[in-house]
């Protein structure tokens, strides 16, 4: 199957189509107005400092809100969350337009209108990143992830080109205007689209926060992949950070020249989306190492050269790979990922590699304030090649051989209990296995039974040997409540269900005894009354 088609075939299909041209929109509004605003703090303070505090506010409040937006892009619609968001970015995008044509456009003003910007964001980026494959069938979702990529990398050729030319010819304030519109039509589009609701969930949203991280720490292939993510997202940041000193600095250039800096990275990055395909194929499971890899050797040359060419070229190579890097982990994420918990993992991806974004821009301009531009990027770029180097001895996920999770039919659990059950409800599993032998491999079975109870939903899990009877082994887990328990079920896929049934083979089946205990409530020496 050969990228461009892949990618495309996901054009085919209305709702996909429509929302990807709004986000392309968004996208370009974005870039605009990043663009306008972090060459206006260069001319307004001259100080890398402040040009990276303004690169990086739109992605701080990523640090605090990207696990609750995660936990609520699970739990409630989906559009109405696209809605608000877009809506929050727009009236951001229009104060900084307000505030430039009053005279009032301060460093410490736009900065704070970039962090409000930044909470829209929040919310909006894992809610997108979610509904993409509800959009999509099954074997095309690696392609509209690769074609999203590709969007982003289109705008980042377009956008700064376009904000480079209107703050050249119009003046920043119709470059803010311009963003606006540009979230206005993701806000119109998402009006006008179905409703994307979520699954189906009875948690709240710190419930839901503690239940994704627990999924993540439970679930393999996650947590390699997040700690690659968040040192790449820290170190790559110099790049683009320090680009608008080095374009005033290094090349003696000014807005047009750092819109087309910007423009090559852009089209390299398109060009990394519709091949990002051929490139895991060439590569194989060294694809993302070895691109972490060569980002930094991009970001040395553009660093150590003042060449205008060279600098370009460095430039585009690093758009291709950051592609390359960026799709290969969003499409592995995806492909692990069920419905039921997409939102939080997603929000997880996002704060794993953006939200460390202004960490790592601030770093760099701290240190560009010491020893230059040139030198922060040279430092921070020989960081990444030896993450890439680290990586290439992580034992990743590789997407081509990534079975998807496939739901189970949902078993036979009454929705609830002839009266109410509240609070925590703890769940009893006897077995009585008679042979050493069994018991060894008993073992193993059971520590796969501990990860998948406690990644779906259970807080707290043991298993006991029985001190009087040695063969009897017991297993509790805990959930929050009754319901609790049916989501529980609920989110088993085949190979939760092969587990639960290798489980089972163990042991006497006439001894092997499940119970469902509802919590008494002691209180103050006195019973509490619950009605079982």
């Amino acid at each position: 199957m050969t990228p461009g088609p892949t990618s495309l075939a996901s054009l085919s299909i209305p709702s996909f189509r429509r929302l990807w041209f709004a986000i392309m929109a968004f996208n370009i509004g974005h870039l605009i107005l990043v663009v306008t605003s972090s060459w206006l703090l260069l001319e307004l303070t001259g100080s890398p400092l402040w040009v990276a505090a303004m690169w990086g506010a739109p992605t701080v409040p990523l640090l605090v809100l990207a696990l609750p937006a995660g936990a609520v892009a699970d739990l409630f619609d989906r559009k109405l969350i696209l809605v608000a968001s877009s809506a929050t970015m727009m009236l951001a995008a229009g104060a900084m337009a307000s505030a430039t044509i009053a005279g009032l456009g301060s460093p410490g003003l736009l900065v704070s209108l970039g962090v409000v910007l930044g909470v829209g964001a929040a919310f909006f980026n894992p809610t997108w990143q979610a509904i993409v494959p509800a959009l999509v069938p099954q074997h095309l979702i690696p392609g509209a992830i690769a074609l999203n990529s590709a969007s982003g990398g289109a705008a980042l050729a377009l956008g700064p080109a376009v904000g480079g030319l209107l703050v050249a010819t119009a003046g920043p304030s119709w470059a803010f205007v311009v963003a606006a519109c540009g979230y206005g039509v993701m806000l119109v589009t998402s009006y006008i689209a179905q409703p994307l609701n979520s699954d189906s969930d009875v948690d709240s949203v710190p419930t839901a926060i503690a239940g994704g991280i627990r999924y993540l720490r439970f679930s393999e292939g996650y947590r390699a992949l997040l700690l690659l993510g968040s040192s790449f997202g820290f170190t790559s940041a110099a790049l683009r950070a320090m680009l608008p000193n080095l374009t005033s600095e290094s090349l003696g250039g000014g807005a047009s020249l750092y819109g087309i800096l910007l423009g090559m990275f852009g089209a390299g990055a398109m060009v990394g989306g519709l091949t990002q395909h051929r490139g895991s194929r060439w590569l194989g499971p060294r694809m993302i190492p070895l691109s972490i890899a060569g980002f930094g050797l991009a970001g040395l040359a553009v660093g150590g050269f003042t060449n205008l060419v060279v600098v370009l070229i460095g430039v585009a190579i690093a758009g291709v790979l950051w592609a390359w890097i960026l799709a290969t982990m969003n499409t592995v994420f995806q492909m692990l990922t069920p419905d039921w918990v997409r939102g939080r993992t997603m929000a997880a991806f996002v704060l794993a590699v953006f939200g460390i974004l202004p960490i790592g821009a601030l770093a760099a301009g701290a240190l560009g304030d010491i020893i230059g531009a040139d030198g922060a990027l040279l430092v921070f770029s020989a960081a990444v090649v030896l993450v890439g180097v680290v990586a290439v001895r992580m034992k990743l996920p590789v997407a081509e051989d990534i079975v998807p999770p496939v739901m189970t039919e949902q078993p036979q659990v009454p929705e609830r209990r002839p009266q109410s059950l509240e609070g925590p409800l703890m769940v009893v599993s006897t077995w009585t296995i008679e042979s050493p032998k069994e018991m060894d491999e008993f073992g193993s079975v059971l520590a796969k039974l501990r990860r998948l109870r406690l990644a779906t939903g259970a807080y707290r899990w043991n298993a006991y040997r029985d001190v009087d009877e040695p063969t009897r082994v017991i297993e509790t887990y805990v959930v929050h409540s009754w319901e609790h328990h049916i989501q529980l079920q609920n989110r088993l896929d085949t190979r939760g269900k092969e587990i639960i049934e290798r489980s089972e083979r163990f042991g006497s089946p006439e001894r092997h005894v499940t119970s469902h205990l509802a919590e008494l409530g002691v209180m103050s020496g006195d019973i509490k009354r619950r009605d079982l």
